[in-house]
């Protein structure tokens, strides 16, 4: 077998990869953040949280790579490589990336194929959300949230899946910036003025509380607070940027858009 055969994953996205190549028994650490595949988690130790991490217990297990994810894993990733680790961290934070960064990823694990039919399988998927979506009748104006305190608005991949599955994000153009505090929303009350059909939340890890959402100032003039539309994504299912984004995630936000607009008509 060519390739590194001892891979830590810091971040769950490239662990559902390996799983999805067939690669899997080269993973020997994983976030514990970890959800998809659910097997994941009962066969693998888990080694890191998702700015943090136990970096002896990486050692001992004599990785030959290790995989990481953005701005946020960078000190842990420099760390691990001081001590003399292999270290890759991805970096994707659009959809074209996300594909990339799977036929990277298989290209580093000699599994190039099964890489290239996983995205076309994904492209297939995208291109047919896309045309279903093109035949509603409208196309609701979606306000996602990443965090409530302080209010962040999604990032440029849920952005993309919100327009291939049939919606409008209300603040797209701040999904072209890559770190969360560029999107912050300062002024709630731009909610309000961008009156969105749907709002869905996802925030990272803690459940949405609608709630919470219904009693801010001035929000019950916003037609998806009027009207009690208000829903919830799993982070788990949206908020990775891997294969669980472009299916599960995709599959519920198609789910919610359509029904609102059947019922709409």
């Amino acid at each position: 077998m060519k390739g590194p055969q001892r891979i830590v994953c810091l971040s769950t996205e490239t662990c559902e990869v390996l799983y999805r190549l067939g690669e899997q028994n080269r993973i020997v650490g994983i976030s514990g953040f970890t959800v998809h595949p659910p097997q994941a988690r009962r066969e693998k130790p888990k080694v890191s949280a998702f700015t943090s991490a136990n970096t002896e217990k990486i050692l001992a297990l004599k990785p030959d790579l290790v995989l990481g994810y953005c701005d946020l894993q960078a000190d842990i990733a420099a760390e691990l490589a001081r001590e003399g680790l292999e270290v890759h961290l991805f970096n994707q934070r659009d959809v074209a990336g996300i594909l990339r960064m799977i036929e990277t990823l298989g290209a580093l694990v000699n599994a190039s194929d099964q890489a290239v039919g996983l995205v076309d399988q994904l492209e297939r998927t995208l291109q047919s959300a896309r045309l279903q979506s093109e035949a509603l009748a409208f196309h609701p104006k979606i306000y996602f949230e990443e965090w409530n305190e302080p209010m962040i608005s999604g990032i440029r991949w849920v952005s993309e899946l919100i327009e291939i599955a049939g919606g409008q994000d209300c603040f797209a153009e701040l999904s072209h910036f890559p770190k969360a505090r560029q999107r912050y929303i300062t002024d709630p009350d731009d909610v309000i003025r961008r009156a969105p059909d749907m709002i869905i939340g996802s925030w990272c890890g803690k459940r949405f509380r609608p709630e919470l959402v219904r009693q801010r100032p001035g929000w019950e003039l916003i037609p998806a607070v009027a009207d009690n539309r208000l829903y919830e994504i799993k982070s788990a299912d949206i908020l990775q940027p891997g294969v669980s984004a472009l299916t599960i995630g995709l599959h519920q936000l198609r789910a919610l858009i359509h029904r609102y607009v059947e019922q709409a008509e």
